[in-house]
Order: structure tokens, then C-alpha cells, then sequence
């Protein structure tokens, strides 16, 4: 859910009376109405206007600014699942305003689902990914979902007896109706013979686009790449010493009952071979977010299977398993906390489990501190 949505979706629905019984043979069964456009009319158009954009502050009788269905960078974004948490249990279920009323015991789900089935209609432009493709995010596959998200998050290794711990800072920023560009900015520290080595590591920048995506179908298809400079100390052990670069393609698909699939692959090329070799790699996560009591916090265990091949060091292919966990910290769900670890399948006596962990802040639905 985002900032600019503090009485999200039907704080015109503040009376029954809209749906009041007409007169007429009292044995008649009165049905409500059941067009889409009806429902947003008589439950929601008081507030929301007929348009979508929201009524004048002078008729609402209120301040509070009211989204603007209408804005495609707004209204796409949000899955169904938290426009119905807010329809039927109020502002406050999302840390939003009270002034969006718990509307569960007035409208039936279905009457909901048609007053936000009529809200999808007000952007009307197709190529903005819907938010039910906005998967949880994986420790080392890259999502296909454009992200508007700061994570931070921290790997521990201890591969050839020499220790490591890298921390990463990464800024994603959606443009467009797409796509999405990246800096990723990380720190190691790294045990050497005498003592340990810390610095920058290799900065990179990133870009990827949603090509293909269909929410109905449950899939979304992103190419994209990601260059790494060498902006590290290699004779630290810091760095690949030269510039990487790393297209890849990432997909994700939504499974049904809370279950999902994500996926990505890629190579990695060095700018000079004389410095690093070549990699080829691929990942796939399996996952199921499950909701406390259908829209509280979220608990999503994943699985990832990981391969990755480095051309030319005479090793055999590494494959790995990562077990993990990932939990919504506020109410609001934007921010997240995620630990797990990356067990080796093979030569586990040259490779080490790793140890990650990362916090994750999707800033365009409020501050650090809003939603709590």
C-alpha cells in the first residue's frame, strides 16, 4: 500500500442508508446492485467522486487527501489483497486514517471486489504491472517486479578458511511504466594473512524491464543487466579487479493458494579475462506467503535452488540450497526482514555454507517510520 493512500479505497461508504430497502411488497427480497460501476457509484462516488480523482475538500467536510485512482503509478501497484484489507477493515488494518470506515459488515467481499474491479478501470493503461505480480523478494534470485525499494542486507563466508562479510546497500527506483534502475553499493570487510582487509567492493548499476506480464495468468518476464565496476582493492582480495557485466533474464509466476515461483539466469563477463573468468548462472526460488488471519503480518518461507558455473577455474559446477524466511515488520507491509543461509550440495569440503540477512524498505509506500 502507498503513502497516498490514507482512505484508500471506499471512505465514501459511511452509511448503509445507500443500500437502504425501497418500498414496495415486503415479501420482495431487495437485491443489491451488482454492475461494478453501480457499486462505486452508490458506495464510493461520495467521497471518491464519480471520476476517481476524489471530491472537493469543501464537500467531504475533511482534509485528508484522497488518492486519485486515475494516477497509474498509484492504483496498478496495489494488489487486490490489501485494497480488500482496507475495504473491509478499515484505514487503521494498513496504519492508515481512521477516516476510511471498517466496511466488512455493510458490503458483502463480492460487492468489495466490484467496487475495486471499477477502481482498476480508472487508469485504463495496460502496460503498468499489477502489484499481485510484486513477489516476495529472494535473498539471490533477482525479482522480475520494477521495485521502488532501499534493502540493505549482509552475506558472512567463510569459504578457504578466510572469513568475509559483505554489506550492501541497494537503492531500486521504478521509471516509466516498466522499468526500474538500480545502485548497489557494497562493503568487506575480508580476513587475510595479515589481518583483515576492508573497503568498497565493486559498485554496480543496474536496469531492468518488464517485457512481458499478465496478472490473470499469474506471470511476469524481465530482462535486464547489471554492470559491475571495479571500484574494489583486488590485491586485498576486495574486488574482481576489473568491470563485470551480467545480463540476465528474470521471471516470476504466481502459483495459486499463496505459493509461488521466481526464477532468473544470466552470465557474467569480465571486461578482462586476464582477471576473472566467466560465469554462467541460474536460480530458482520456491515460496508460500502465508497472512495472519488473511491480512495481518506475513510469514513467506522460501526455498532456492542456486547454480553457478565459473568457466575456466577447472572446479566443477557449484550447486546450492538456500533456505530462508522472510516476515513483514510493520503493518503497513513495506517494511520487511529476511534471514537464510546458502548450504553447498557439492565439494562442500573447498565451499562453506553462507549466512545472509537483509532489511528491506519499500519507501514508495511511506517513511521508515510511517505504518508501524
Amino acid at each position: 500500500m502507498t503513502n497516498r493512500t490514507p482512505a484508500l479505497l471506499l471512505a465514501g461508504m459511511v452509511s448503509g442508508a445507500d443500500f437502504a430497502p425501497v418500498a414496495g411488497d415486503p415479501d420482495d427480497e431487495v437485491e443489491l446492485p451488482q454492475a461494478p460501476e453501480a457499486v462505486f457509484r452508490d458506495a464510493c462516488a461520495t467521497c471518491h467522486g464519480q471520476s476517481g480523482r476524489g471530491a472537493p475538500a469543501d464537500h467531504l467536510g475533511f482534509d485528508l487527501a484522497l488518492p486519485d485512482f486515475t494516477d497509474c503509478n498509484f492504483a496498478p501497484r496495489e494488489a487486490d489483497a490489501d485494497w480488500v484489507a482496507v475495504a473491509s477493515y478499515g484505514g487503521p488494518v494498513r496504519a492508515f486514517s481512521r477516516m476510511m470506515p471498517a466496511m466488512g459488515d455493510a458490503l458483502t467481499e463480492e460487492e468489495i471486489q466490484l467496487a475495486i474491479d471499477h477502481i482498476r478501470r480508472f487508469c485504463g493503461d495496460p502496460a503498468w504491472p499489477r502489484g499481485e505480480l510484486n513477489l516476495p523478494r529472494p535473498i539471490f534470485t533477482t525479482k522480475a517486479y520494477p521495485e521502488d525499494e532501499i534493502v540493505v542486507d549482509t552475506i558472512w563466508d567463510s569459504t578457504s578458511g578466510n572469513e568475509s562479510v559483505t554489506s550492501t546497500f541497494l537503492y531500486e527506483q521504478r521509471f516509466g511504466k516498466r522499468s526500474q534502475v538500480e545502485l548497489i553499493l557494497p562493503y568487506t570487510w575480508r580476513e587475510t594473512s595479515s589481518g583483515w582487509a576492508h573497503g568498497i567492493d565493486d559498485v554496480g548499476i543496474g536496469l531492468k524491464s518488464a517485457l512481458l506480464h499478465d496478472h490473470q495468468r499469474g506471470y511476469i518476464f524481465s530482462p535486464g543487466i547489471e554492470v559491475f565496476l571495479p571500484t574494489g582493492d583486488d590485491s586485498r582480495g576486495i574486488g574482481a579487479g576489473t568491470a563485470v557485466f551480467e545480463p540476465y533474464v528474470a521471471y516470476g509466476q504466481i502459483l495459486g493458494r499463496g505459493f509461488f515461483l521466481q526464477a532468473q539466469a544470466g552470465v557474467a563477463l569480465p571486461w578482462d579475462g586476464a582477471d576473472a573468468n566467466e560465469e554462467i548462472f541460474a536460480r530458482a526460488a520456491f515460496g508460500r506467503a502465508i497472512s495472519e488471519g488473511g491480512y495481518g503480518r506475513r510469514w513467506t518461507p522460501m526455498v532456492e535452488l542456486l547454480y553457478a558455473d565459473e568457466l575456466g577455474d577447472g572446479n566443477a559446477a557449484d550447486w546450492d540450497l538456500a533456505p530462508q524466511l522472510q516476515v513483514t515488520l510493520s503493518t503497513r507491509q513495506h517494511v520487511r526482514l529476511g534471514v537464510g543461509a546458502r548450504i553447498p550440495l557439492n565439494d562442500t569440503g573447498r565451499r562453506d555454507p553462507r549466512f545472509a540477512v537483509y532489511l528491506l524498505w519499500d519507501w514508495f509506500d511511506g517513511g521508515f517510520f510511517e505504518g508501524w
